[in-house]
Order: structure tokens, then sequence, then C-alpha cells
């Protein structure tokens, strides 16, 4: 088994889990019920984490992991005041004006 994702929020490391099995890739989840555990071992420790089952699918699970993440960092400008945005603003920051590239 090899480790494939990892995250704080049980959320999203299930979400993940998910998208891998789909693709036909068996999976195991590590430190699900684990987080009653904080204080006695290193927060770290405890984060819910993905495995695969079989070592050869691993390549194809963490091509899975990389292609569901997309282009967080994107950004863009603003068509009314040319001011850029983070791809999380919907509405431009400076004028208001809402973002028509996302539609």
């Amino acid at each position: 088994m090899k480790l494939v994702y990892s995250n704080e929020n049980n959320f999203i490391v299930n979400n993940v889990k998910n998208l891998i099995e789909v693709q036909g890739i068996e999976t195991f989840l590590k430190n699900e019920f684990a987080q009653g555990a904080v204080g006695e071992v290193s927060v770290f420790d405890v984060w819910p984490e993905v495995w695969v089952v079989d070592d050869a699918d691993f390549d194809r699970a963490i091509a899975i992991v990389k292609s569901s993440k997309g282009n967080d960092n994107a950004e863009w400008v603003c068509e009314k005041c040319a001011e850029t945005n983070a791809s999380s603003f919907e509405i431009c920051w400076n004028c208001q004006h809402e973002n028509t590239e996302s539609i």
C-alpha cells in the first residue's frame, strides 16, 4: 500500500477517495477516526489519509488527484477596470463588476 493523499479535512479526503475509486482503483482510508488523539500525538499524524491497495495503481491515483485540483491559482482580469482578481472572486474587488469569463 502507498499513501496517495492526506488533508486535515475529512470531506476533502473522502472526495479524493471517491474520485480514485470511480476509476476502478481500490483504496483504503487510514486515520478516519484518529482526530480524537490530537494532543497525545502530532496533529499531522492524525490527518485522514487515502492509500492505494495495489502499488501498481499509485501513479494513476496521483494523476487523478492532480487533475482534480485544477488551477486554483488562476486569476482573471476585470473587463471594466482591468484589475487583476483571484480566481475565487466572482465579482471584481475594485469595481464590483461580475466576472463574465466563468459564465
